[in-house]
């Protein structure tokens, strides 16, 4: 025991010289779920260019 306390005052830190950069990439997906009655979706179908 008397070895391991003395190698804990070995022990030296340094701050870094440069700022730490951190990345992230991050994908960010949604979907949209609806439900027509049944007038609606035939509408939409007959003219699917509007949307």
């Amino acid at each position: 025991m008397a070895g391991a306390a003395m190698l804990g005052g070995c022990v030296q830190i340094a701050t870094p010289d440069k700022p730490i950069e951190i990345n992230l990439n991050i994908n960010i997906k949604q979907e949209i779920v609806y439900k027509l009655d049944g007038d609606a979706k035939k509408l939409i179908e007959q003219n699917s260019g509007i949307f």
